[in-house]
């Protein structure tokens, strides 16, 4: 039976190693390689090859095709002193990278040649490895990405049914500033779906009840708290605090257009929300890269065709859904990661199934309010999408339809009147 020591000679022999005067050539190339560091965390902290990419040797196999998915370009590996980066390099060609070197001697003989390190300025501290552990795992994410998390700021208009949700995830996610608008205090019939708040926070003003649940769920991040009612007087001031990201939570389609305006003007992306019953929507208005809230409802229904959630009613967990998403298009924008919701509209629950028929969208809406009367009106502030397209992009209400076609009616809500779906 073979030692280590055998084994570790009998890879070596199958690899191909560099010194650390070749390491520094091919690190100063025009077109570098890429340097893989498979230490662990606290030997990446004391200092590293400029420019590399961490990945532990005991996470190798599982994540380098996300770190490396290019099998062609050139690999430097490497660790302390060439052993570990040994056994990496024999496993990167058999996952088929197809050159893959091992730096003989490893960092140490990096550091007595004098060549450079990089030491991280500050990182993450112990508890807050542990605490953020599983987005320390998500390549996407990782150390520098929750480093950038928790120099974020995100502010939130409202407290309320969509804020509540949305501040929460936020909050556990580490973004390290919040900012929340919001001029009301806790109510009972709050209590059915605003999570940030509890019995005890009866009576208490909402940004207060809401800063004290996240501090107490992670003191890593800070409240900027606004007790205030969202005007034209003030958003500009509350805007120039400096926001990364807004998400709206209003419940009104003035508060709506008002902030989009000002999203718009300040140059910021805003992450929309709006629920009604059973049914919810959420997208992202991001100035000069996709459509903005007046592109989409250029002007409100009449209050008699929009009930708020007090007048027409919310299923408590809808806020939480359409909340959670909003939180989730926060964060990607915060890192520049994923695709965001920008020029496009995800609804939620909100497709009710009815046959119409019909040669154009006007015959359709013809036959559907013939049979529903009480629709008459409401449609007029609805957009209608063909096969996912506006057809204000089309031919308008001339727009053809073919059979199966199916056909969206999309309410502006604040409220609104129920979102249809019609087979044609």
């Amino acid at each position: 039976m073979s030692s280590y020591r055998d084994f570790l000679q009998e890879t070596r022999q199958q690899i191909d190693e560099i010194d650390a005067e070749r390491a520094h050539e091919l690190h100063d190339d025009a077109d570098p390689a890429i340097f893989l560091d498979v230490r662990e965390r606290e030997e990446w902290d004391e200092g590293h090859i400029p420019g590399a990419v961490h990945l532990p040797r005991g996470w190798l196999e599982s994540r380098i095709e996300q770190a490396v998915p290019d099998r062609a370009k050139p690999i430097v590996a490497y660790c302390a002193s060439g052993n570990r980066s040994t056994f990496a390099a024999r496993t990167l060609e058999e996952l088929g990278y197809e050159n893959v070197v091992s730096l003989a001697g490893g960092i140490n003989d990096w550091k007595r040649h004098g060549y450079p390190l990089e030491v991280p300025a500050s990182g993450l501290a112990p508890e807050q490895r542990t605490r953020y552990s599983r987005h320390l795992l998500i390549p996407e994410v990782g150390e520098e990405g929750q480093l950038k998390l928790l120099q974020s700021r995100i502010l939130l208009i409202g407290a309320g049914g969509l804020g509540s949700p949305a501040a929460l995830y936020l909050a556990a996610a580490g973004v390290g500033t919040l900012g929340i608008v919001d001029a009301d205090v806790v109510d009972e019939t709050n209590l059915q779906r605003q999570i940030l708040h509890s019995t005890a926070s009866l009576g208490e003003p909402k940004v207060e009840s809401a800063a004290r649940t996240i501090r107490d769920l992670n003191p890593d991040v800070e409240v900027k708290a606004y007790r205030e009612q969202l005007t034209s007087e003030n958003i500009d001031r509350i805007l120039s605090d400096g926001w990364d990201v807004i998400i709206d939570g209003a419940d009104n389609f003035p508060t709506r257009y008002l902030v989009n305006d000002a999203a718009v003007w300040h140059d910021l992306p805003l992450v929309h929300g709006s629920i009604f019953r059973f049914e919810g929507q959420a997208t992202v208005f991001k100035p000069h890269d996709g459509p903005c809230y007046r592109c989409l409802f250029p002007q409100p229904p009449p209050p008699e065709l929009a009930p708020s959630c007090a007048e027409g009613g919310v299923l408590g967990v809808l806020p939480g859904v359409i909340g959670s998403l909003q939180a989730s298009e926060a964060i990607k924008l915060a890192l520049g990661i994923g695709e965001p919701l920008i020029g496009r509209l995800l609804l939620f629950d909100g497709e009710r199934e009815v046959i119409v028929e019909g040669e154009t969208v006007q015959d359709l809406l013809n036959d559907l309010t013939s049979r529903f009367p009480g629709l008459q009106g409401q449609l007029e502030y609805a957009n209608v999408y063909v096969g996912g397209e506006d057809i204000r992009t089309r031919d308008g209400y001339d727009t053809p339809v073919a059979e199966s076609d199916t056909v969206i009616l999309l309410p502006a809500m604040a409220g609104g009147c129920e979102g249809l779906s019609l087979g044609v």
